[in-house]
């Protein structure tokens, strides 16, 4: 891709900020980013996802939704954060609700409130593991040493949602994200509740595509899910990534080799890579000595 190119889907994407920052009612379109570039609508669009990962679209509405969320927690209410994020109707906002916010934007301008939220903590070879589940699947995993430092971050962005430790209750799900910390392959599909762009989603479900005991570059990722030029989009995904070991994202590595960061620690991350690498390692030689 030339130069001008990348320049041309810079500025479109800067064009689309401005947009939005503006409050401008509704998506730009194709036409309108292509007279502003000076080129071709389908080729922009082509070389915009190519660059960033994501369409236009999937971006202006990004930035909407960030600034939908920002608005519901300054407490304008959530017919203002509507119109402030531009969009021209709630229905839109309700249609994105469940995959993009977790929960309704009401409930969301409250902190949570309404939500239930319970999660358990158990000890692990690496500290102390936390996972917390609304009725709907796991939003949360967090490794650490402290309890009340965990279950602080835990309720730092749902101030007003009712959380409750229930052991008992996470059991099931503890215990598999155990054995997975302890280098074993998934045995029990863990149903999930996380907020996520389209594009987030696309690269979680290719890092839970690598195998045990193996990992990947962030431009293996980019080029998997078909856009081999989103290096550092995949790498902002790994970062955000609520679920640590559900969505095995330390098991993707810098271009050159290196572990890069990691939200729990660079040494959480290398023990997990070692761990799985072992096991895996013990599970071939066991299958070669069989046959």
């Amino acid at each position: 891709m030339s130069e001008a190119m990348v320049g041309a889907v810079r500025d479109a994407a800067a064009y689309i900020e401005q947009r939005a920052d503006a409050e401008a009612d509704g998506p730009v379109s194709l036409k309108e980013l292509s007279d502003h570039t000076g080129v071709s609508p389908w080729h922009l669009q082509r070389q915009f996802k190519r660059v960033l990962g994501v369409s236009p679209r999937q971006y202006d509405d990004a930035l909407r939704m960030k600034r939908l969320r920002k608005g519901l927690k300054s407490g304008v209410g959530v017919a203002g954060a509507t119109f402030e994020a531009g969009y021209g109707s709630s229905s839109r906002v309700y249609e994105r609700a469940a995959s993009a916010l977790g929960m309704t934007p009401a409930s969301y301008a409250k902190g949570g409130k309404g939500q239930q939220i319970r999660y358990g903590i158990a000890p692990c070879a690496l500290g102390l593991v936390l996972v917390a589940a609304t009725l709907r699947g796991i939003c949360r995993v967090q490794l650490g040493a402290s309890d009340a430092a965990m279950i602080q971050l835990l309720k730092s962005e749902f101030a007003e949602a009712e959380i409750d430790r229930d052991d008992e209750a996470l059991e099931p799900y503890l215990e598999e994200i155990l054995r997975r910390l302890e280098g074993q392959a998934p045995h029990e599909d863990l149903p999930l509740d996380i907020r996520a762009t389209a594009f987030q989603r696309r690269v979680w479900e290719e890092l839970r595509r690598i195998p045990v005991g193996e990992t990947r570059s962030y431009a293996q990722v980019a080029a998997a899910i078909g856009h081999p030029a989103a290096v550092r989009a995949v790498g902002n995904a790994c970062a955000n990534n609520p679920v640590a070991i559900a969505i095995p994202c330390h098991r993707v590595l810098r271009n050159n080799g290196n572990l890069g960061g990691y939200a729990w620690g660079i040494k959480r991350k290398q023990a997990l890579i070692a761990a799985e690498k072992s096991r895996s390692d013990n599970s071939e030689a066991r299958a070669r000595k069989k046959a």
